[in-house]
C-alpha cells in the first residue's frame, strides 16, 4: 500500500485535503496527486461538503512543484496522457467552493493548484514562481491559461518568461492572491471566509461557479444567457424561497441544497 502523502479532514460542511510530503516540500508526483484527486472526487460527490480546502501540513512550502527526479524520466506520450492539468480543471469546474491557503512555497504545480481554486488565502511568508521555463518546458498545468486570465496578460509573461519568485504581498498586489495575512491571523481570515461563505445558498454558489466560467469564453450575448439561465434555475428551488423569506423574517437563512 502507498504512504499516504495527504491528510483529509472533514467537518461543518468543509472538506480539507492537508498536502503532507514535507521532506521534499510537497513536490508533486503522480501517487501524490493521484490521492489528492480521490479525495477531492469523495468530497465533489458528498452532499454535506459545500467547501474544499487546500493546504499544507507545514509552514515551509503549500507545494514546491513537481518532483523534478520524476519529471526527468517522464516523455511526451506521459505529458500527454497524464500530469496535473486535468485534475485542476476538475477543481475549477467543481460544484463546491474551493479554497487554496498558501504559507510558503507555491512553485509551478503548486501555483497552479491554488490558481485553480475559487479563492487564494495567503500568507505574508507566501513565495509564488513559475520556473518551468528553467527546465525547459512550460507551465502546463494550467499556468499559461488561468494567470493571465487572473492578474493580465503583462505580470502572467513576466512571470512565466523570467521566472522569478514573488513575495505573497507582490501577489496580493497584482490580484493573484485574494486575501494576504500574516501568519497568525490566516486562521481568523479563514474563519471569516469560510463562515461568510456557508452562509450563502450552496445550489446558488455552484451555478455562479458555472457562469463565471463559462460566461469568461463566450461572448456578452451568449455569457448573459447563461447568467439568465442560470437563475431562472434558482428560482425555482426551495433555497431561493427559504432565502427570501428568511430575508423578509430578518432572520437566518436555513439553506436545504435543493
Amino acid at each position: 500500500m502507498a504512504t499516504s502523502y495527504i491528510n483529509c479532514t472533514s467537518d461543518n460542511g468543509i472538506g480539507t485535503i492537508e498536502l503532507n510530503r514535507l521532506d521534499v516540500l510537497n513536490a508533486l508526483d503522480d501517487t501524490m496527486l493521484s490521492q489528492m484527486e480521490e479525495a477531492f472526487t469523495a468530497f465533489e460527490k458528498n452532499d454535506a461538503i459545500f467547501i474544499i480546502i487546500f493546504k499544507s501540513a507545514g509552514g515551509k512550502a503549500f507545494a514546491a512543484g513537481a518532483d523534478i527526479s520524476k519529471l526527468k524520466l517522464a516523455t511526451s506520450l506521459h505529458a500527454l496522457q497524464y500530469g496535473m492539468q486535468d485534475f485542476y480543471t476538475k477543481i475549477e469546474r467543481s460544484r463546491k467552493v474551493t479554497l487554496a491557503i498558501i504559507d510558503g512555497f507555491a512553485l509551478g504545480g503548486g501555483f497552479e493548484l491554488a490558481l485553480a481554486c475559487d479563492i487564494r488565502i495567503a500568507t505574508t511568508n507566501a513565495k509564488f514562481g513559475l520556473p518551468e521555463l528553467n527546465l525547459g518546458i512550460l507551465p502546463g498545468a494550467g499556468g499559461t491559461q488561468r494567470l493571465p486570465r487572473i492578474v493580465g496578460k503583462g505580470h502572467a509573461l513576466d512571470l512565466i518568461l523570467t521566472g522569478k519568485m514573488i513575495s505573497g504581498q507582490e501577489a496580493f498586489d497584482m490580484g493573484a492572491v485574494t486575501y494576504l495575512a500574516d501568519v497568525d491571523a490566516v486562521d481568523t481570515t479563514i474563519a471569516t471566509v469560510v463562515k461568510q461563505i456557508t452562509r450563502k445558498g450552496p445550489i446558488a454558489a455552484s451555478l455562479v461557479k458555472l457562469t463565471v466560467h463559462s460566461g469568461a469564453d463566450v461572448d456578452m450575448n451568449t455569457a448573459l444567457w447563461i447568467e439568465k439561465l442560470s437563475n431562472a434555475v434558482l428560482f425555482g428551488t426551495d433555497d431561493k424561497t427559504e432565502g427570501t423569506s428568511a430575508f423578509i423574517e430578518k432572520r437566518q437563512a436555513n439553506f436545504k441544497n435543493r
